[in-house]
């Protein structure tokens, strides 16, 4: 069954357009590496059929709103235990490896055991310099690659979040839950490693994602911002302040010309 939904949009005024929100890398380092975030749009699709799932607004819509974020690394992770019952990585790969075993803990962490959520189910981080930015409301879901077909999935689940990347600009990372250890994590560079959804205060409005200007001013402010997570438990009941000191406008397209 097909749905069309058609929603009101004002033809003028800060709300008429799309969203903007803007991507950014945190640091220049290795930055080639890192592929912009792009639609989960499936072309090459059939679309011959009127009723063929392509054509399908519910589904144009749905995916029209999903962005990806790519896989950096060729990672090849298995988890074990020291001569001390303390848990390890272990870089299957090993000199075949495309990151260097004494890299590795630089773009990879194991979180502390006492904070998994489970005992049996290890956590893990994989850390990206990716960042989001708007100047106006808007909310980022991170959540799995549930449109994409893996011929051998992954042992566990990944840690999805949602919070207001327009008060609260922060590197998004992959965080993992292990649900069979004993299984090795394989990621291969260049597949979709996680989904961004990106809400409005209203769902007429289409998202536009565009790279930004890391900004002197974008750079304080973050700086203003980043981190207390280490300090402050609930770091939400922060917004409020963060909203208070944010300057008006943070995001400035990049110039390619």
């Amino acid at each position: 069954m097909h749905f069309d939904i058609v929603f009101d949009r004002p033809e003028e005024g800060p709300k008429s357009g799309p969203i903007t929100v803007g991507w950014f890398l945190t640091s220049d380092k290795g930055a080639v590496m890192y592929d912009p975030p792009e639609r989960i749009m499936f072309r090459q699709t059939n679309k011959t059929h009127s009723k063929s799932a392509s054509r399908c607004p519910a589904v144009i819509q749905l995916e029209s709103r999903y962005f990806m974020i790519k896989c950096p690394y060729d990672l090849h992770i298995g988890f074990g235990r020291d001569e001390k019952g303390r848990g390890v990585l272990i870089n299957r790969a090993g000199t075949a490896s495309s990151i260097r075993s004494n890299k590795l803990n630089e773009v990879l962490t194991l979180v502390n055991e006492a904070e998994w959520r489970y005992p049996d189910r290890p956590t893990i981080q994989l850390h990206l310099p990716y960042c989001f930015i708007a100047d106006e409301m808007v909310y980022l879901t991170q959540l799995g690659t549930f449109a994409h077909y893996r011929k051998d999935p992954l042992p566990g689940t990944i840690f999805g979040g949602r919070f207001p990347l327009n008060i609260w600009p922060r590197p998004i990372m992959w965080a993992f839950e292990w649900h069979e250890p004993q299984k090795d994590i394989v990621l291969r560079r260049g597949e979709p490693l996680f989904y961004c959804q990106f809400e409005g205060e209203g769902p007429e409005r289409p998202v536009q994602v565009v790279e930004a200007e890391r900004t002197p001013e974008l750079s304080a402010y973050m700086e203003k911002v980043s981190g207390v997570v280490n300090f402050v438990g609930q770091t939400f009941s922060l917004f409020k302040a963060a909203e208070e000191m944010r300057p008006k406008k943070l995001l400035k397209v990049k110039d390619r010309g």
